[in-house]
């Protein structure tokens, strides 16, 4: 993998586009709540954007026809917003954009409990919380690439979940999808085992799912579903690479963070 760490030009940049995705989820979440439909959602979350002078990545892209992506329950990701879908109490579901601002990317998704949930569902989600928030810790300059997944897959299947192997983070600025590849599961490949410097922007969004990690795409080739149809939490932040550490680039605004204390 060629990494090429950004340019302080870039990364103001960078932190503009992040910060205005984070804003949009903001602003998706008083929303949350029985009886709305995913493609309001969607329409809210494509309306902020557009407002804000960005562009919705996901629309158009390889074919994707909304602005953002809804994934419900055992959805583990790309579930396409609908007028049919609508949530009910006792859901969950994550939200995913990512906006572009004056040519570079920024790429976040959250999870959202909606009304009254489970235990169940509530322990899934802060372990998919905790585990992306685990791994961003690990990110300095020189720490290795593989410490992410590492890090994730210790801590989810110590619980008993699954991690999902079929998706993972990826590099992100001009190009939606660039180097590295960030896997949330230890490979043992050596081509995972890299140093990472300074600059460096990429996202972490481990998928973990109560049961299997395995998933089983749907026929509008998008939807992915766990294979054994139990519920999957993901979260996903935007980071650069310091010195000593990282800026989460896509943090919240308005100060959420797990969303469990909605």
């Amino acid at each position: 993998m060629r990494i090429k760490p950004k340019n302080s030009v870039e990364l103001k940049k960078m932190a503009a586009a992040s910060e205005l995705a984070a804003r949009t989820l903001d602003m998706i979440t008083p929303h949350i709540k029985p009886g709305i439909s995913t493609e309001k959602i969607d329409q809210l979350c494509h309306e902020f954007m557009i407002k804000h002078n960005a562009v919705p990545a996901t629309l158009g892209y390889r074919g994707f026809p909304k602005s953002c992506c809804t994934s419900i329950n055992d959805v583990i990701c790309h579930g396409i917003p609908s007028e049919k879908d609508i949530l009910k109490d006792g859901d969950i579901i994550n939200v995913d954009v990512t906006a572009i601002l004056d040519g570079y990317h920024g790429d976040t998704s959250r999870m959202y409990p909606v009304g009254d949930v489970s235990e169940e569902n509530r322990l899934l989600m802060r372990t998919a919380y905790t585990c992306m928030m685990d791994a961003i810790d690990t990110v300095k300059s020189g720490s290795f690439l593989d410490e992410i997944g590492k890090t994730i897959q210790t801590k989810a299947e110590a619980l008993g979940y699954g991690v999902v192997r079929d998706y993972c983070g990826h590099g992100l600025g001009r190009v939606f999808h660039e180097d590295p590849m960030v896997l949330h599961y230890y490979s043992g490949d050596p081509r995972q085992h890299i140093r990472l410097r300074k600059g460096s922007t990429f996202t972490i969004e481990p998928m973990i799912n109560i049961g299997t990690f395995d998933g089983e795409v749907m026929e509008d080739d998008w939807t992915v579903r766990t294979k054994d149809r139990k519920n999957s939490a993901q979260y996903e932040h935007t980071i650069a690479v310091t010195e000593g550490g990282s800026d989460i680039l896509t943090k919240s605004p308005e100060g959420y963070t797990d969303n469990l204390d909605l």
